[in-house]
């Protein structure tokens, strides 16, 4: 079996630094970040268990949306950190040979 890609002969592969420690928390960060999010919102709903007043409905209609926002915000920036570590973690890996690309042989542009 032919291998598709080949190395660059002098490259190296540098040693794993911070990035595999991120990637290896990022779903527990994930995880946890979520939860302690969502536990706002059911503890307000604790608190007021049982009133059926019109501003305790507002007000936890209130916590519901900030904390939506609160968990879109925590994910977006869990993915952010995911690609980033990802981007450092593939740019350690060792130097791959490019397939060349044939310029035609006429000087001028077209």
């Amino acid at each position: 079996m032919k291998k598709r890609w080949k190395r660059l002969p002098d490259s190296r592969s540098e040693p794993a630094g911070i990035e595999r420690r991120i990637l290896r928390r990022l779903p527990m960060i994930a995880l946890a970040g979520t939860a302690a999010c969502v536990a706002i919102s059911l503890f307000a709903r604790l608190l007021w268990w049982g009133d059926t007043s019109v501003e305790t409905a507002r007000a936890l209609q209130m916590i519901d949306i900030w904390v939506i926002a609160a968990v879109v915000l925590h994910w977006t920036v869990v993915v952010t950190v995911a690609i980033g570590s990802f981007i450092v973690f593939v740019m350690k890996g060792p130097a791959y040979i490019a397939d060349r690309y044939d310029l035609p042989d006429e000087n001028a542009p077209r």
